[in-house]
């Protein structure tokens, strides 16, 4: 590529999931701290609804016009007997170099937009198709990860099948009487809730499965740390430095609220001063849950670390925010890589996970004709 050319970026954020406005705040962090002169930026909204606004006028929504405002111009626009409707303001973008998504939750980290960019055969910033799939779905994660021996807490999985089974008194004996409940395709703990008792599990499943059709219930460390792993790189991908979360006493969990409404309340220790023996475990049980779910470009790694020091993986984020207050960032800026640099060299992973996979050869075997 031309280094004296800028190089044209795509970025993707919004879409129709839980964390659309979430997704919104990243972006707009993300273009401020990106550089100008070396990058030419085309923005694409997706809408709540799952449509892809025009540059134009997502750059409306960017300069504080109401969303909802602008959405009720622009869908008139698109013709929707058209198959390709969702996508088509794609097309006003020339010659994208690289597809950097934004998108948390459905669409984003679900390997849904992984699988467009790959048909439009660009490059893009994050994992493939596989392994933003499997990354999303906490239940597929656990599975990957207890095959390869990394530590997490025991769960059960509830759907609308065995929901009767899945009696509070059942699950008290086989995964505990503290329990969390949470839907196995979704992030930002949106529809997660902490059980202590038979109603508190009713009322938490019921909400749970506004979310997702297959519910995770696990059990509850008592009195855990939460402490997070920024990963960066693809093959050779390197941890950060780790950092914990304090939240209010009044707070059973780092929840919805304190993560994007009201933090006030919640303390960072950025960097976290733990003992180097478990400090390198966690960093290793990251590295080693990165690369057996596949992951590329960026990851963090959420852990419960219990009162006599044993962690536990909790989930993994193949998207995490870049809001003002998100750890992925934080963790690879107290680690010796600023926002910028971060974003550049996010960018440059895609290029290097493309130029990879190009290299892969496909033989098509002509059939005789009969």
């Amino acid at each position: 590529m031309d280094t004296q050319k800028k190089i044209h970026v795509g970025m993707l954020f919004g879409g129709n999931s839980s964390e659309h406005d979430v997704s919104k705040r990243s972006a707009h962090n993300i273009y401020d701290a990106m550089d100008k002169n070396k990058y030419q930026i085309d923005l694409f909204l997706i809408t709540k609804n799952g449509i892809i606004l025009s540059d134009a006028a997502t750059r409306r929504v960017f300069a504080g016009e109401p969303e909802d405002k602008v959405v009720a111009e622009e869908l008139p626009k698109l013709d929707m007997s058209d198959p390709l409707a969702p996508i088509k303001n794609l097309a006003a973008a020339k010659d994208i170099d690289i597809f950097y998504p934004v998108v948390h939750g459905n669409l984003g980290e679900d390997g849904t937009l992984q699988g467009l960019f790959k048909l439009l055969k660009k490059p893009y910033v994050g994992s493939g198709v596989l392994a933003s799939a499997a990354s999303f779905d906490k239940d597929i994660t656990k599975q990957i990860l207890t095959h390869h021996h990394i530590q997490n807490t025991k769960y059960v999985v509830v759907t609308p099948e065995n929901r009767e089974q899945m009696t509070y008194a059942y699950l008290k004996e086989h995964v505990g009487a503290h329990l969390f409940i949470k839907p196995a395709n979704q992030g930002s703990s949106v529809g997660i809730h902490k059980a202590e008792n038979e109603q508190d599990y009713l009322d938490g499943l019921a909400d749970a499965f506004k979310y997702d059709y297959k519910i995770l219930v696990e059990e509850s460390i008592d009195h855990p740390r939460e402490v997070e792993c920024s990963i960066l790189g693809n093959e050779d991908a390197v941890a950060s430095k780790l950092g914990a979360i304090d939240v209010p006493k009044s707070d059973t969990f780092y929840d919805y609220n304190n993560k994007f409404v009201d933090a006030s309340g919640v303390t960072f220790e950025l960097p976290v001063d733990l003992p180097a023996d478990l400090t390198k475990r966690i960093q290793d049980m990251s590295l080693g849950a990165f690369k057996a779910l596949g992951l590329k470009g960026m990851a963090r790694v959420d852990f419960l670390v219990s009162e006599d020091g044993e962690p536990y993986l909790g989930e993994i984020n193949t998207l995490p925010g870049f809001t003002n207050i998100s750890l992925y960032p934080k963790l690879m800026e107290v680690s010796g890589i600023g926002y910028t640099d971060l974003i550049d060299r996010l960018i440059q992973l895609g290029f290097d996970e493309f130029k990879r996979q190009s290299e892969i050869h496909y033989d098509f075997v002509a059939l005789d004709a009969e």
